[in-house]
């Protein structure tokens, strides 16, 4: 027996509802939650290096933001999260390094999200 048009049309239709579509899995406020304890580090009234739980942030952060869709929002969240709390620039630029993390998502109230990939 052969499938008729009808039956054909409609597994390709069922099957591209089904397809996964790529959508991100990090939330602002996962994001703002994790780097809560760097903020007065960041806004550079905490000590010359970030706290040890700013730095387990930063490390969940980049083990959370894998995808280029969580990488977005997470940037979209930083930049926001950086222009309203006023961070020091150079200590959210280094941010990663002094934790020993490498972060593919800038902490910096003027990047470009969609060119992150």
């Amino acid at each position: 027996m052969r499938p008729s048009n009808q039956t054909l049309a409609l597994c390709v239709v069922l099957f591209l509802v089904a397809a996964p579509v790529s959508q991100a899995t990090v939330t602002c406020g996962s994001v703002l939650s994790t780097l809560k304890p760097c903020i007065s580090y960041l806004q550079g009234s905490g000590g010359p290096s970030p706290p040890g739980d700013c730095c387990g942030g930063v490390k969940s952060l980049a083990g959370a933001a894998s995808s280029k869709p969580d990488k977005q929002t997470a940037c979209g969240c930083l930049k926001t999260a950086a222009q309203k709390l006023k961070v020091k620039t150079n200590r959210a630029q280094t941010l990663p390094q002094d934790c020993g993390v490498s972060l593919s998502v800038p902490i910096s109230p003027s990047v470009d999200c969609s060119t992150i990939s």
